[in-house]
């Protein structure tokens, strides 16, 4: 119960900063943005309502389910910390580890893409929805509700109007945008993790002292989120590298986003006692990196090792052969 009494070491000018270096992460995924990569996904729209729906439906609603069974054990704040993760886009470094992975870097672009886009709506409509299911049933003195209208601007603010100016800017300067898109999305990425450190820094005697409260918690919460995505695109029988991609993105989420609207004072009063969201988002921030560049070496080692044995095999036939006409 401690940790939600937990204040962080956070000021409006971290919040400030942290807000333009999401916008500009987001007006970088814009500019990387093709409608030819579109095309050929949508050509195959099986691909991106399996990876849709396992984000935008499943995560969501095993989450709720994970955090009532648990209720006994972890408090509110921490439940809807959970949820909150849950409801948020897909990460932009998951194009990074879909590639690393050698699964379909198109498919998660496209949806990394249309998670943003549609968080505008879905990010409010599932943590309204979730988190104020779970809250009726928790055992909250003060009653919590949460503001979809609130949400929905600052969302709409944060990752809607950078895309929209992303796409603009592609549209009118094309050949500058394809030479400033990496280093702006690196730029935005690692400007991003800076902070998160910076934060992390801040807060470190904080973190010793209630870091593994919530790190078992996180674990697992990750590794449903990336089971959800791989189980259910092949149970629609999806290809290895397409479920790769989905596991991806599922489990790779937006706890930048999370963070801000946590911090957002019109979202979450200070006096909710909220320090329990602020553990859950931060360490998911940092641990899905962990967990995602994981499983992408896991597969691509895998993928070496398949082709090193099929090499070798073809070698042995060949020799083989050769020594029989011989």
């Amino acid at each position: 119960m401690a940790i939600d009494s937990v204040r962080l070491n956070y000021s409006t000018n971290s919040q400030m900063i942290i807000n333009i270096a999401l916008a500009l992460i987001m007006f970088g995924v814009a500019l990387g943005l093709r409608l030819s990569g579109f095309k050929r996904v949508f050509k195959n729209p099986k691909l991106v309502i399996v990876g849709l729906t396992s984000q935008l439906i499943l995560l969501p609603a095993f989450t709720f389910l994970m955090a009532y069974l648990l209720r006994d054990y972890i408090t509110t704040s921490v439940a809807l910390g959970m949820i909150l993760v849950a409801s948020c886009p897909g990460g932009n470094i998951s194009n990074f580890m879909s590639s690393l992975a050698k699964a379909n870097t198109e498919l998660s672009i496209t949806l990394t893409s249309i998670t943003t886009l549609a968080a505008v709506f879905t990010t409010p409509f599932n943590f309204s929805f979730w988190g104020n299911m779970y809250a009726r049933a928790s055992d909250l003195v003060q009653p919590l509700h949460i503001p979809f209208w609130e949400m929905f601007k600052v969302v709409m603010l944060l990752l809607g109007l950078p895309m929209l100016l992303g796409l603009l800017f592609r549209w009118k300067f094309p050949k500058l945008a394809d030479k400033i898109v990496k280093p702006f999305k690196y730029f935005g990425i690692g400007f991003f993790l800076l902070l998160i450190v910076m934060a992390f820094a801040a807060n470190f005697q904080l973190f010793l002292k209630y870091i593994w409260y919530v790190f078992l918690l996180v674990l697992v919460h990750n590794a449903l989120a990336i089971s959800i995505g791989y189980f259910f695109s092949s149970s629609m029988g999806l290809k290895h590298r397409d479920r790769r991609t989905i596991a991806i993105e599922t489990g790779i989420q937006n706890s930048g986003l999370a963070l801000v609207l946590i911090f957002n004072p019109k979202i979450f009063p200070p006096d909710l006692n909220m320090g329990g969201m602020m553990f859950i988002a931060g360490w998911w921030g940092i641990w899905h990196i962990v967990s995602g560049l994981t499983i992408s070496k896991y597969w691509l080692h895998k993928d070496i090792n398949k082709y090193n044995k099929v090499t070798q095999f073809r070698k042995n036939w060949f020799k083989k052969l050769h020594h029989e006409n011989s």
